[in-house]
């Protein structure tokens, strides 16, 4: 059994949601020139050339229904983020009846060994809800073991990830008021008029797609930031400061926080605003961004970057993302002018038991305004303003969490003991 090392860094932000899955695999040289393979999705029927799948945002990341191997369906993040299909429920494997083949070593963001390896499952037959897009025979990637844990950070059952497989097989339109994905082929695909429409040039490189956006910083006024599109990260917009010669730097009022858990430990970093970002026509002012602190042993990408662009940017929009035609297409929707808010209590819930109906105070930021109520990792809520919390999601507790300066909720929790106690949070903006 030959074993190759992949290079794997999982971001799950604890205060924004985010979620940036990075894979590549480190044999071979980087190739010099984008190369965009077909994809390997089609429709089900020979002629058919357009089909519309639901979908769903939680926590700020879209999620979409598939079987593979005609069982299921299951839960999966759609991550443009991502170059190869991820199942992190390495369970499913044997239920599934997969044969894993080639074995990759998983490396973290700081080369550090992690002990988990990654298996590659070829001939994968996939299926998204309805029937209408299949994958015939599809290479996945399975975990050794769930060190990710995205069910518990989203709250429901979450098999894997979905990554460019999709976007490289279709022009794919989202629409998160309707919640549907819509899929034609390249060939058929028309663009839609109106002067609401904003084009946006894609760059392609390794099945990851990036845009060259005008971005206004706090401190060095307006650049042109080279930024991957990224559907499976949750934050609105996240830059490097680690360039050389250094572009970015972090804005003078900010928050330091921890952005994410990789599988080395905890990203840290600061959270701060931009003044502004410009998506074609749209100006978004106010943009609360993710500065993670350099890592002088981190994995650099083969592609430079400054940052990513995330889904709680791009939920903003009716989106079409074509690879065929290296073009972004936006539309602005009801949410354009919401305000970008950072959690406003400091406590970070992770969904447990077989519901993912149990929430579990999984940090506590220091001095924050849980911490100042008593609460401590591991206490687990039971009641929001007299509501119990198994008959809300973990979004819309998290809504609950970023609702408005000033906002008094009132909380029952239970410490791990047992001990129930209760509590009032006085939601508070910090940035």
């Amino acid at each position: 059994m030959s074993i190759w090392r992949l290079v794997f860094c999982f971001f799950g932000g604890l205060r924004r949601g985010a979620v940036l899955l990075c894979l590549g695999i480190g044999a071979g040289p980087a190739l010099a020139q984008p190369v965009l393979l077909a994809g390997p999705f089609q429709f089900a029927k020979p002629k058919q050339q357009r089909a519309t799948v639901p979908y769903r945002i939680e926590r700020n990341l879209p999620v979409v229904r598939a079987t593979l191997n005609g069982v299921g369906p299951f839960n999966f993040l759609l991550d443009t983020g991502v170059a190869t299909a991820l199942l992190t429920a390495p369970g499913l494997a044997d239920s599934l009846h997969l044969t894993l083949g080639q074995t990759f070593r998983v490396v973290g963001a700081g080369r550090e060994a992690t002990g988990l390896l990654a298996y590659q499952a070829d001939g994968v037959r996939v299926a998204l809800a309805g029937g209408s897009v299949v994958a015939p025979a599809m290479t996945w990637l399975v975990l050794s073991e769930d060190a990710l844990n995205l069910s518990g950070y989203v709250g429901m059952p979450i098999a894997g990830i979905l990554g460019s497989e999709l976007f490289r097989s279709f022009v794919v339109r989202f629409e998160p008021e309707a919640g549907q994905l819509c899929f034609t082929t390249p060939a058929a695909f028309r663009a839609p008029a109106g002067r609401r429409w904003a084009r946006l040039p894609l760059h392609l490189a390794q099945s990851k797609a990036y845009l060259n956006l005008p971005v206004c910083l706090p401190d060095s006024g307006v650049q042109v930031l080279k930024l991957v599109l990224d559907t499976g990260a949750g934050h609105a917009l996240s830059l490097d400061t680690d360039a050389v010669p250094p572009r970015i730097a972090v804005p003078a009022v900010r928050l330091p926080a921890d952005l994410g858990r990789g599988l080395t430990g905890i990203v840290r970093g600061h959270l701060g605003r931009v003044d502004s970002l410009r998506l074609g026509r749209y100006q978004l002012r106010a943009v609360l961004t993710s500065f993670p602190t350099p890592n002088p042993l981190a994995v650099r990408p083969d592609e430079p970057r400054d940052g990513n662009l995330g889904y709680e940017m791009l939920k903003r929009f009716t989106l079409i993302v074509d690879y065929s035609r290296c073009e972004l297409l936006l539309r602005p929707n009801v949410h354009l002018r919401e305000p970008f808010e950072h959690d406003m209590c400091g406590l970070e819930l992770r969904a447990s038991g077989p519901d993912f109906r149990r929430y579990l105070a999984a940090a506590v930021a220091p001095a924050s305004v849980a911490e100042k109520a008593g609460i401590v990792p591991n206490d687990e809520l039971v009641s929001i303003n007299f509501i119990n919390v198994g008959t809300l999601s973990l979004s819309q507790i998290s809504r609950l969490l970023h609702a408005s300066d000033g906002r008094l909720l009132f909380l029952t929790l239970r410490h791990a003991d047992g001990e129930f106690y209760t509590t009032f949070l006085r939601l508070k903006r910090q940035i």
